[in-house]
Parts: C-alpha cells; sequence; structure tokens
C-alpha cells in the first residue's frame, strides 16, 4: 500500500541525506500514515481510512460525514 492520505493527499517526499563526508545517498521523509476506523452511522457501517494525524484531526474537528461525503465527491470508493 502507499504511504498517501486518503484525505489531504499527502505523500511521501524525496531528497538526498548528506553525511559528515558530504556523499549524498537517497531517502525518502514518510508522512505520519494511520489506519482509522469510523462509526458511519448514516450507514450502520464502520469505513476504514487510511489518515495523516493532521487529516485525523480534520475528521474530529468536521464529522465523519462530512469527510465521507467530500471522499465520496471526489470520486474515492468507501
Amino acid at each position: 500500500m502507499s504511504r498517501r492520505c486518503q484525505l489531504t493527499g499527502r505523500q511521501p517526499g524525496f531528497g538526498k541525506s548528506v553525511s559528515h563526508s558530504h556523499v549524498r545517498t537517497s531517502r525518502r521523509w514518510d508522512p505520519n500514515v494511520q489506519t482509522r476506523r469510523y462509526w458511519l452511522p448514516s450507514e450502520g457501517r464502520y469505513v476504514r481510512l487510511r489518515l495523516t494525524t493532521k487529516a485525523i484531526k480534520t475528521v474530529d474537528r468536521k464529522g465523519i460525514e462530512a469527510v465521507v461525503a467530500t471522499l465520496r465527491a471526489r470520486g474515492e470508493r468507501i
């Protein structure tokens, strides 16, 4: 599975690590993606979402119903 947030679309950043001797090697910065399960009262079931910690706070603020409506409007299957 890709390290990508379903709500914000955040994905890994790529760059170089530079050592003390100035040798450069490739690396990536992964977002903090968590799998969360939310109860969707309108459908009477749980939905499982892969979200960054910032997106989890967004769900807490807006509510799961509004977030699911946003994802479905975008064309994402849930």
